[in-house]
């Protein structure tokens, strides 16, 4: 046993395989506009950021630059649009519910996220994975976004937890983590993530049974 006493997980690339689905969502809201979008675009800038400042950066890089309530009126329906996809399915990796499972009661559990609660309470629920984690931290409940450290440190604030892991995808998300005093485990995508948290919480000998209970 490690001596962390919680695990606060990114979602978005580290809990789900989500960000193919946002992107794909933007670029079929933001298509009648006009708005060029590029996916080499969006992994290396707007991945770990919240909604807003995506679409502030987009408008920004258009050709002449655009306003960007303008393009802020489409994400109603890109949310929409997202919510209907990943609730008929799922983008959890099979496995994901026993490696919770296993972590659950000897650590303390939260997601922390950017995306709203309205996206995550959901699609968590539908996953069968909502009741493993003691809490959720979405969009600005905790005021400033990532990079800033205030999520992850209202996160630890309501686990009263003094040495949590944090488990994160992003450069943003990193920083965050990082900014907030905890270690910070960088992974590269949601099917490896299981393996790598293990391997750092020093469940070696057998992951699969380890994280199955």
């Amino acid at each position: 046993m490690s001596d962390f006493d919680a695990i606060l997980f990114d979602f978005d690339g580290v809990l789900a395989d989500t960000e193919p689905v946002h992107f794909a969502c933007w670029v079929e809201a933001l298509a009648p506009l006009g708005v060029p979008f590029e996916w080499d675009f969006f992994r290396d800038h707007c991945v770990g950021i919240d909604d807003r400042s995506m679409v502030q950066l987009l408008a920004a890089r258009s050709s002449p630059p655009r306003d960007w309530e303008g393009l802020w009126a489409c994400h109603a329906g890109k949310s929409a649009l997202f919510r209907r996809r990943t609730l008929a399915s799922p983008p959890f990796a099979p496995e994901l519910g026993g490696f919770l499972k296993g972590l659950h009661g000897a650590y303390k559990l939260a997601v922390v996220t950017a995306s709203s609660r309205p996206e995550i309470e959901p699609l968590l629920a539908a996953g069968g994975l909502g009741a493993y984690f003691d809490a959720l931290v979405c969009g600005k409940e905790a005021g400033r976004h990532k990079p800033a450290p205030d999520p992850y440190l209202h996160a630890a604030s309501l686990l009263q937890a003094k040495k949590p892991l944090v488990v994160e995808d992003s450069a943003a998300g990193v920083a965050s983590g990082r900014a907030a005093g905890f270690e910070v485990l960088a992974v590269e995508s949601a099917a490896g993530m299981p393996e790598a948290v293990l391997r750092r919480l020093s469940f070696v000998d057998n992951p699969e049974k380890s994280a199955s209970g």
